[in-house]
């Protein structure tokens, strides 16, 4: 097992709900989950949400965090989380991280992959799920990718 110490890259959080699999969650138990955004990283990474619309571009420094509430996209359905290391990346072409999720009445679903290559290569990364309840995993990581990369090689 590698140290997690020096290598944490990029965390993503999800506040309270999420999990891999499908969760029933209820309104009167669990309010709307966050997708949270740490960069640990020594240098900016930047990031846009994309569904219907894509958002304009955040630029995260070191220890800076981007959240976002969690919701359904009436149109697409799902949400795309883009991360680059690039300034403007998500329209050069760069490598990008995507954090993807589908909200659906109470069920979330939620992945990670890569395009146009590894931009976190050689950095660790992680998804951590946050809360407690239905929804939460009490700050358990379900998501590592050790070398920034998805095991068993690029995903994308």
């Amino acid at each position: 097992m590698k140290p997690t110490n020096p290598l944490p890259l990029l965390l993503l959080s999800l506040l309270p709900l999420s999990t891999t699999h499908p969760t029933n969650i209820t309104s009167t138990t669990i309010t709307p989950g966050h997708a949270t955004i740490h960069n640990t990283c020594p240098f900016p990474i930047y990031i846009w949400s994309v569904s219907s619309t894509t958002s304009p571009q955040y630029t995260l420094t070191q220890t800076q965090n981007y959240t976002e509430s969690l919701h359904h996209d009436v149109q697409t359905g799902g949400v795309s989380i883009k991360i680059t290391t690039v300034k403007d990346g998500l329209y050069t072409g760069s490598p990008q991280m995507i954090f993807a999720y589908n909200l659906v009445e109470e069920k979330l679903w939620f992945d990670l992959s890569d395009v146009f290559g590894d931009p976190f290569k050689g950095w660790r990364v992680s998804v951590r799920v946050d809360g407690s309840g239905n929804g939460g995993g009490n700050g358990k990581e379900e998501i590592v990718w050790e070398d920034g990369v998805a095991p068993g090689g690029r995903s994308g």
